[in-house]
């Protein structure tokens, strides 16, 4: 390596292809080498090399080496930087890679590339002297006259300033002072240019200026802006808050740095800005003073803990979520009672409960500012408009919105999010949705309370009791956040088909309101008010295309859906609209209104004549678009036997009629049980079965041979029809009960009866649930009397006056009152034994 009197560089270097950072001469750099053609210089050159000279590679940068081994050299930059590499450290997370620390030499020129695999082998020219950097500061430029000479002093001169700014305590700026007095002054715009707040770009156009003039002038042109930046600096912090926002706006957009130096690492000042914007943002997230302290002790972890680190992006995921956290902000309530009833009626005809209540919570709003957020729990079969109320709820309090769909959760971490140990953590749905809507006053709709599920990840409705709970969630803790959030302003919804899967626990904090289904009336008010409107609009018609009378409404409500909610008749509404589409796209636009009869009727084939306007859909075009009615008054067509009653059924989908058939045969006195149902109803038909016998005397009951036991030689088989639905429930005795007997007694029960109501071995009808939704379906079918329990009657309030002007209501508090009901001119019997006597009372 010695040549006359100075240093030279091998004449051959192996070459290390970079594509991030810059290594300038004098100063020490950190490189990342997962390359193929790097990876093999690192392993067979550094690694296995012991001499000196082993060490010393030439860095090219603004290179990137293909990372699969391919023939393909990339193009090389013409002039490089020979360095010593004073440190290899390997390592296979994430991937195979070493880590080098090189310190730069002296340039060179690339005079061909004698070699492509393993390594890039190339002829070099060295370009500057390598004494150069170890002699002392009195060898130099400094014994040059002319523009070079004037030009080192000023650069000297410059670089003192800039010291003059720092503070001298900091190491890198005590070691940055050392350096400018030791070095000559020909070294000084490689080592100032790799010390401040330069771009790789800059540090590029140094390197490639190989005149020591030119040099000066690129780097004291940076020097120059780091020291107008700092005093820029300076007059922010006298400045008023305004303009310091403006400034640091200025700052992030790359006009001056933040911090000046960055020795080994350049990502490091990037950081360092990051780091105090985040900062400032913490400080202005006005959050509470626990999460304060949690904050500003991660951000002192964070701005000690390198980048490439995997806890630094997770730190930084964690302060980034805690201040888009909104802690104190909020949305004002509109808090007008009539305009609030005007939008509720708007959007929703019927609900007259639902109304009264979000009405009240309102006005007490309006007096009591300081209101915990209630929790609501709209319960009630689908398409019955619960989720439409709360949004609809949401836009009456002038609120945000948010719906959590909780249909099949099973993991509690979906509600109150998971550990930052665990890998992949984040937060849970209810901090999740405060993020989305930025305001911690929302209105949150739970919807599918009912359907939470439950698995080894533990229990989410039990994660619920502390979100639903007035009196704790202002403390509640996400296990991700760790700290606590305040979500009593929070309006809670949840919604439900029912209450029997929902926790007892978690039932108690919520208020209940029920959600019955619509009557008939209620429906086609909704379908033409709504549904019509809104499905002429999803299918591009207008009112005048297309025209459903009422009594055609009422048509698909009565023979087409039996539902509570609507969404069956707003899909029959759709596939109306859908046939009607297709003539009208046919281009046929005539003004005269024609209906739609057999002689005429455009939908029964392609050879018919096309339509003229509006189309008008009596019972005729009906039956073409939806086909035959799929449901018929078929109460009366039952009851033409003895043995045959009807019952009222609820379900989550709405109240329902149930037929309960009895026969009886020779046999031995058993009783067959089909209809799949459950062991309440099973119960209750050896319930009716043991009344019966016991007052087989008194209702003249007999056996098929006359005996006064019912049971006696005779087997009795009681079915319920619908065989693969499931059935249960404590509402089905009086019906067995009447069923019996009219079997017992050969006498038909009213085809316009039905009844609900549990029965005890004493012969009394017990309450039962459901009231509104059961008269809702006998309404439905036709049934013009119902029979309910006494203790019913007060259920009959919530019910349409038009629908308690058209049944026969019948009360009973015994069974004898119930048979009397069920049979035209009544059941013979002596109600004295069935009812136990009263007696007075001896204490």
């Amino acid at each position: 390596m010695a040549s006359g009197g100075g240093i030279q560089i091998p004449s051959r270097l192996p070459l290390l292809l970079t594509h991030e950072g810059v290594l300038l001469p004098g100063s020490t750099v950190r490189f990342s080498v997962d390359s193929p053609r790097n990876m093999q210089l690192v392993s067979q050159r550094l690694l296995k090399g012991t001499s000196l000279k082993s060490t010393i590679i030439g860095v090219i940068p603004n290179t990137r080496d293909p990372e699969h081994d391919t023939d393909q050299l990339p193009t090389l930059h013409k002039i490089g930087t020979a360095g010593i590499a004073v440190q290899v450290v390997g390592s296979n997370w994430p991937k195979p890679h070493y880590t080098l620390l090189i310190t730069g030499l002296c340039r060179f020129k690339v005079s061909s590339v004698l070699k492509e695999k393993p390594f890039v082998l190339a002829e070099v020219e060295q370009l500057d002297k390598l004494e150069q950097y170890t002699t002392s500061a009195t060898d130099g430029v400094t014994a040059e006259d002319g523009e070079l000479g004037e030009l080192s002093q000023t650069f000297y001169q410059t670089a003192l300033q800039l010291l003059g700014m720092l503070d001298m305590s900091v190491p890198v700026v005590a070691k940055f002072r050392r350096l400018l007095d030791s070095l000559p002054r020909e070294t000084l715009p490689d080592v100032v240019t790799s010390m401040i707040r330069t771009s790789n770009k800059e540090k590029l156009q140094v390197l490639d200026a190989v005149s020591l003039e030119e040099r000066f002038k690129k780097a004291l042109s940076m020097l120059t802006r780091q020291i107008e930046g700092l005093k820029l600096l300076q007059k922010t912090r006298k400045m008023s808050p305004d303009n310091e926002k403006r400034v640091l706006s200025m700052r992030k957009g790359g006009v001056f740095p933040g911090r000046q130096f960055n020795l080994d690492e350049e990502d490091e000042d990037e950081d360092g800005d990051d780091t105090t914007a985040l900062e400032r943002k913490v400080q202005g997230a006005n959050m509470p003073e626990a999460a304060l302290r949690v904050c500003l002790k991660e951000l002192k972890r964070l701005k000690k803990m390198p980048q490439s680190m995997p806890e630094y992006a997770l730190t930084r995921n964690y302060l980034d979520l805690m201040v888009e956290l909104p802690w104190s902000k909020s949305t004002k309530d509109c808090l007008d009672i009539r305009a609030a009833r005007t939008l509720l009626d708007n959007d929703h005809y019927a609900m007259d409960k639902l109304k009264r209540r979000v009405l009240e919570y309102l006005a007490v709003r309006q007096l009591k500012t300081t209101l915990k957020g209630p929790i609501l729990c709209f319960v009630g079969p689908p398409g019955v408009g619960k989720t439409s109320v709360g949004r609809s709820i949401a836009r009456t309090l002038g609120r945000e919105f948010h719906r959590i769909a909780l249909g099949g959760v099973c993991d509690q971490s979906d509600i109150r999010g998971h550990r930052r140990t665990y890998v992949g953590s984040m937060p849970g749905r209810i901090i999740n949705g405060l993020k989305t809507v930025g305001v911690n006053n929302p209105v949150f709709l739970l919807d599918e309370v009912d359907k939470l599920g439950k698995s080894l990840q533990g229990d989410p409705a039990a994660a619920l009791l502390e979100v639903l709970d007035p009196e704790q969630n202002h403390s509640f803790t996400d296990h991700y956040l760790n700290v606590a959030f305040d979500l009593s302003q929070v309006l809670f919804i949840a919604t439900a088909n029912t209450t029997a899967t929902i926790p007892p626990a978690l039932l108690d904090r919520m208020e209940v309101l029920q959600v019955p289904g619509y009557t008939q009336e209620e429906k086609v008010e909704i379908a033409h008010r709504h549904l019509i409107p809104n499905q002429l609009e999803q299918h591009g018609l207008t009112p005048q295309q297309l025209h459903i009378p009422q009594d055609t409404t009422q048509d698909i409500i009565s023979r087409y859906t039996r539902e509570a909610g609507v969404r069956a008749l707003e899909r029959k509404i759709g596939a109306i609209c859908r046939a009607v589409a297709v003539r009208v796209a046919e281009g046929h636009r005539n003004t005269k209104t024609e209906t739609l009869t057999p002689e005429n009727s455009t939908l029964q084939g392609d050879k018919a004549a096309p339509p003229e306007m509006p189309i008008v859909i009596d019972h005729i075009a009906l039956k073409d678009i939806l086909g035959p009615p799929l449901f018929e008054m078929e109460v009366s067509e039952r009851l033409t036997l003895p043995g045959v009653a009807v019952g009222l059924a609820w379900t989550p989908l709405g109240g329902e009629i149930m037929f309960v058939e009895a026969s009886r045969m020779e046999g031995e006195g058993q009783l067959t049980l089909t209809g799949q149902l459950g062991d309440v109803m099973k119960e209750s038909a050896h319930l009716a079965i043991s009344w019966l016998r016991a007052n087989a005397k008194s209702y003249q009951l007999t056996n098929m041979v006359g005996a006064p036991d019912p049971l006696e030689g005779t087997d009795i088989h009681l079915h319920f029809p619908a065989g693969a639905v499931t059935k249960d429930g404590p509402s089905a005795g009086v019906t067995i009960v009447t069923c019996l007997a009219s079997l017992f007694s050969g006498r038909l029960v009213r085809s316009d009866v039905a009844m609900t109501g549990e029965i005890t071995l004493r012969g009394l009808v017990l309450p039962v649930g459901g009231i509104k939704d059961k008269v809702l379906a006998a309404h439905r079918a036709g049934v013009k009397r119902v029979i309910l329990p006494k203790r019913n009657e007060k259920d009959l309030e919530e019910l349409p006056a038009n629908i308690r002007a058209d049944l026969d209501f019948v009360t009973a508090e015994n069974l004898d009152e119930v048979l009397n009901a069920s049979f035209d001119g009544g059941f013979p019997g002596a109600t004295s034994t069935s009812v136990c006597p009263q007696l007075t009372s001896k204490l």
